[in-house]
């Protein structure tokens, strides 16, 4: 089948797609995402995290044909073009960035946290980044990440 969907304001389609794939094998095989990352294939890790029709979703249990029409945005598509998204930056700024496995997922997700509530707290930020996993970090530096990512859009 073939599977019509807009990724990060791009009108995109896949071909030969087989109903079953995952929204994620499409986006990183088939049109050459490779952002989300494949680590559970059972959507425990959050690795694959990306924005479908703007809300965050495991891009692994989506099926392709699930996306069709429909508006997805990846990590890459946070940037704006050259200029990496807040949330983005203060990752790296503030080490977050270890093995980089979790981190797509992980950014979705803070993203998504800071969009919705400009001033979290401690707890409200454990509790969106609580569906993703990192095995390389004990979070605290993640934590600062977000910290910081509030602060680096409320200049902007």
């Amino acid at each position: 089948m073939r599977v019509n969907v807009t990724v990060n304001g791009e009108r995109r389609e896949a071909d030969d797609v087989w109903p079953g794939e995952s929204l994620m094998y499409v986006l990183r095989e088939r049109l050459g995402l490779p952002g989300s990352k494949n680590a559970c294939e059972q959507g425990e890790c959050g690795s694959c995290t990306v924005y479908l029709d703007g809300d965050p979703v495991c891009s692994c249990l989506v099926a392709a044909g699930q996306a069709e029409g429909r508006a997805v945005r990846t990590v890459e598509g946070l940037a704006d073009g050259d200029r990496l998204d807040p949330v983005q930056e203060a990752f790296v700024e503030c080490g977050a960035v270890q093995c980089g496995f979790c981190t797509p997922g992980l950014v979705v997700a803070a993203h998504d946290l800071v969009e919705r509530n400009p001033e979290p707290s401690d707890p409200e930020i454990r509790e969106a980044l609580a569906g993703n996993l990192c095995r390389c970090t004990g979070y605290e530096k993640i934590l600062d990440a977000v910290r910081l990512a509030e602060r680096k859009r409320a200049l902007r």
